[in-house]
C-alpha cells in the first residue's frame, strides 16, 4: 500500500460515507427487535451479521463456505441461496453485501428471497455496478486470474476471492428480475467510494480520484459509479 494514495484517500474521501456504512445504516433502520434478519452470502465469520446482535429475534447467515467456529447467537447454514432450505415467509429482513456479482442463476436468487420473506420484507443489497472500470476489467480477466490480482492490488487474502458473473449489476436486470419475481424497488441508488484498486500506487490513485470526482459531480454520469445499492419489498398484501 502506498503512503502517498494513503494521504490522498484521507485528503479526498475522508469525509465520505463509504457504501458499506449507507448499506449498514438502512439495515439498521428497518430492522426491528422481533424480527429475523438474514445475510445472504454472510461470509466464513459472518462480520456484517454479528454487528446486529441483540438487535433482532434471530440473525441468520447462510453462505457456501465451510465456516470455521460457530457464532453465539448467529445460525449459520452452508447452503446456496437459491436453495437456502429456510421456511416460507420466515425472515423479515435480508441483507446481502457484495454478493450479487458472484450469482449465477439471478431468477433462482430472486425467487428464493422473495419465497422466504414475510409480506412487507425487505431484500437490501449492496454490489458492484457492471459499468464501473473495475467491474467491466474483472469481467474481461479471466476469473482464475482474480485471486492473484486482487491479493496484490487491495491486499486481500485470495480465499476471499470468488469467481464474478455480473448477471444482476443493471438497474435494467435488477428491475427485470424483480418484476420477474414480484418484488418492488423501493429504492436504487448508485454509490461510489474511493478508488481502492489504486492503493498500491500513489500516481495511479490520483488519476483514479480525478475520475471518482467528476462522475460524482457530473449527475449525467452517476451510472458509471462503483456501487448499485438496492431495496427490494414483497407486497405487504399477496397478489391474487
Amino acid at each position: 500500500m502506498s503512503e502517498l494514495a494513503e494521504r490522498l484517500q484521507q485528503k479526498y474521501f475522508g469525509h465520505v460515507e463509504h457504501p458499506y456504512r449507507t448499506f449498514e445504516k438502512a439495515v439498521d433502520g428497518y430492522l426491528r427487535p422481533g424480527h429475523t434478519l438474514l445475510d445472504a452470502g454472510c461470509g466464513y465469520t459472518a462480520p456484517v451479521l454479528q454487528k446486529f446482535q441483540g438487535k433482532a429475534a434471530r440473525l441468520i447467515g447462510i453462505d457456501m463456505v465451510d465456516f470455521p467456529a460457530e457464532i453465539p447467537g448467529i445460525e449459520l447454514y452452508k447452503g446456496d441461496l437459491a436453495h437456502t432450505g429456510l421456511e416460507d415467509a420466515s425472515v423479515d429482513l435480508i441483507m446481502c453485501r457484495s454478493v450479487m456479482e458472484h450469482v449465477d442463476d439471478p431468477r433462482a436468487v430472486y425467487r428464493e428471497m422473495f419465497r422466504v420473506l414475510r409480506p412487507g420484507g425487505r431484500f437490501i443489497f449492496l454490489t458492484a455496478n457492471l459499468w464501473d472500470y473495475a467491474s467491466l476489467i474483472a469481467k474481461i480477466v479471466p476469473n482464475s486470474l482474480h485471486p492473484w490480482i486482487v491479493s496484490k492490488a487491495e491486499g486481500r487474502a485470495e480465499m476471499d476471492v470468488f469467481p464474478v458473473r455480473y448477471r444482476t449489476n443493471t438497474y435494467g436486470s435488477v428491475k427485470g428480475w424483480a418484476r420477474e419475481s414480484g418484488f418492488a424497488i423501493e429504492d436504487f441508488r448508485y454509490l461510489g467510494q474511493y478508488p481502492c484498486y489504486f492503493m498500491f500506487n500513489g500516481f495511479l490513485f490520483w488519476l483514479a480520484t480525478g475520475y471518482e470526482k467528476l462522475i460524482t459531480k457530473v449527475e449525467a454520469l452517476k451510472f458509471l459509479r462503483g456501487w448499485i445499492f438496492v431495496t427490494l419489498g414483497k407486497p405487504a398484501e399477496e397478489r391474487l
